[in-house]
């Protein structure tokens, strides 16, 4: 299998490493655009990969950014495996960012007022969604009054501007990223294939030198 671990993690490294990676942000995504690079593809589909996966960071489907983002590559014909890659484009350090600027968008397209939220207090609106979803599936089976406030409120001022305003810029970004990301990885690839003639031309000298030895 290409690029299969050594050594298996745990979940919990798992889920620490999705927030924090081993050795920094800045070392995941060398390793990751080094991956990008070498993948066994044309730079176009690996380039429309990408841009599959950086849309779908734009998305508030948090949880769900890998399917999203192979069903985008997959419908634009672009490599999979480069767009699960690219969701690391959404990540601890771009999360606020990406949000705020969905989130304009977003109330600017529905005519809504927007009141401009911090991180902590975006995560509590999730955590509150999450806790009334729960209580009311535990309310279905033990007949407790269901309560919707805090899942409203996070659809009308979250989710729907978040999913209809992080459409135009996750749109924009990916168009970035694919008409960067095709000459870099052509001129990689071209790199790379270079060095392996090299190499293959080398080898073959040597086989010519010891068949004419006596």
């Amino acid at each position: 299998m290409v690029f299969k671990r050594r050594d298996k993690r745990r979940f919990g490294r798992v889920m620490l490493d999705s927030v924090y990676p081993r050795g920094g942000w800045g070392r995941a995504i060398y390793y990751v655009t080094h991956r990008l690079r070498r993948l066994p593809d044309s730079p176009q589909k690996i380039a429309r990969g990408i841009a599959a996966g950086v849309f779908a960071s734009f998305t508030p489907l948090f949880g769900l950014h890998f399917f999203v983002a192979a069903l985008i590559a997959r419908g634009l014909r672009g490599n999979i495996l480069a767009s699960l890659l690219a969701t690391l484009f959404g990540n601890p350090l771009t999360f606020l960012p990406i949000a705020m600027v969905s989130l304009k968008t977003g109330h600017f397209l529905l005519g809504s007022r927007f009141d401009e939220p911090t991180e902590s207090t975006l995560i509590a609106k999730f955590r509150g969604a999450a806790e009334d979803l729960l209580d009311n599936l535990v309310a279905v089976f033990t007949g407790a009054e269901p309560h919707w406030h805090k899942l409203g409120q996070f659809y009308h001022e979250l989710l729907l501007p978040y999913l209809i305003g992080g459409i135009a810029p996750g749109i924009a970004a990916g168009l970035v990223v694919y008409y960067l990301s095709v000459p870099v990885i052509t001129v990689y690839q071209n790199r790379r294939r270079g060095r392996l003639k090299e190499k293959l031309a080398e080898l073959r000298q040597r086989a010519g030198k010891a068949e004419d030895r006596p």
